[in-house]
């Protein structure tokens, strides 16, 4: 009778030898394989008389069972180690601080933008939102800013483009909040059309605006704020009572004065520009041009169908940008679009 021992021993000894589960399938084929020492034992059993045949082929399998599970073993010995290097690898440090998630936060523009509508919410105005594809109408000629206005020269803009690459006509990004003040007051006079008396409208128009300007203190897209008072006893003594308590409550601090140099806006008469100075702080006695106001000019009520011999109104236009600046001591403008998070963290 034969005997296998030998042969599993040395297929034992060969599994062992190697921690590539690659190598492992290879060197299988030279034991179990087609062309395998044990497939060929099987297939010599042909050759022996037929009283060796079953008992030879008996011990053939049980070789062969020895070696499958040799193979086996060494199989998930393999498997073990790489799990436990891959273990090793991957170990955690208990006694290290957790991670944690980081908080996301509020931009600090929005921020200011909500504060800005809070107080202002506080004192009976509405908030209004409109489109940033504006139409020229809206944007110039309603407020007093017709084609051949110089004004327009200090609003240029981005036009849009047409399906044929032309300038669409009328078309473009709004330079201002505006003109949701315009469809606003359109809108109201709509609603309050059968009465001989129509309601105030109190609003303020925050929003996105564009104009082709960059350097170090603009962008070409930036914030823009303006709000609108149109009652029939409406005076600048109520603009300057506005503005004087909201820039107190923004800032949190009476210790400031706010003047009103006179300017111009075609689509105010008079006009002024609004500025701030801090008595005290690395800002003190610097005076700061922090927005633009003045009574409603009659032709923009007449072209939202307001009758200006009845009703009269004021308006006025600010920078959240610039006021974010001042809030926060930020000292570029540019920070605010750079997405830098450790900048954008300090807000968090």
């Amino acid at each position: 009778m034969h005997n296998f021992d030998d042969l599993v021993h040395a297929a034992a000894a060969a599994f062992a030898a190697t921690d590539d589960p690659d190598a492992l399938e290879q060197i299988k084929a030279s034991f179990l394989g087609k062309s395998g020492q044990i497939t060929a034992l099987l297939k010599g059993l042909a050759k022996l008389p037929p009283d060796e045949r079953k008992t030879v082929g008996a011990a053939i399998n049980r070789a062969k069972e020895s070696v499958e599970a040799a193979l086996n073993g060494r199989r998930e010995a393999i498997r073990r180690l790489a799990l436990e290097a891959r273990l090793a690898e991957e170990a955690l440090d208990v006694t290290l601080p957790g991670r944690g998630q980081s908080r996301g936060g509020l931009h600090p523009v929005t921020r200011t933008l909500e504060r800005i509508d809070g107080l202002f919410r506080s004192i009976g105005f509405d908030v209004a939102d409109g489109p940033e594809i504006e139409a020229d109408f809206q944007n110039f000629t309603a407020l007093n800013t017709p084609a051949d206005h110089p004004a327009r020269s200090m609003h240029d803009t981005f036009y849009l483009q047409d399906q044929l690459g032309g300038v669409a006509e009328g078309i473009l990004l709004r330079t201002h909040t505006s003109p949701i003040q315009v469809r606003y007051m359109q809108a109201h006079v709509a609603r309050y059309a059968g009465l001989e008396t129509m309601p105030e409208i109190r609003v303020i128009a925050p929003g996105r605006v564009y104009r082709v300007d960059s350097d170090a203190t603009h962008s070409p897209m930036f914030h823009q704020v303006e709000g609108l008072w149109v009652g029939q006893r409406v005076s600048f003594a109520d603009l300057k009572g506005v503005v004087n308590d909201f820039l107190r409550r923004f800032f949190e601090s009476d210790d400031l004065q706010v003047r009103f140099r006179p300017s111009f806006f075609p689509f105010t008469e008079p006009s002024a520009e609004i500025d701030m100075a801090f008595m005290s702080g690395a800002l003190k006695g610097r005076w700061l041009e922090i927005a633009g106001c003045g009574m409603v000019h009659p032709n923009v009520l007449r072209h939202v169908n307001i009758d200006p011999e009845k009703y009269i109104g004021f308006a006025f236009g600010m920078g959240p940008d610039r006021l974010t600046m001042l809030r926060y001591g930020v000292n570029d403008l540019r920070l605010f679009y750079d997405g830098d998070l450790r900048f954008l963290r300090q807000f968090v």
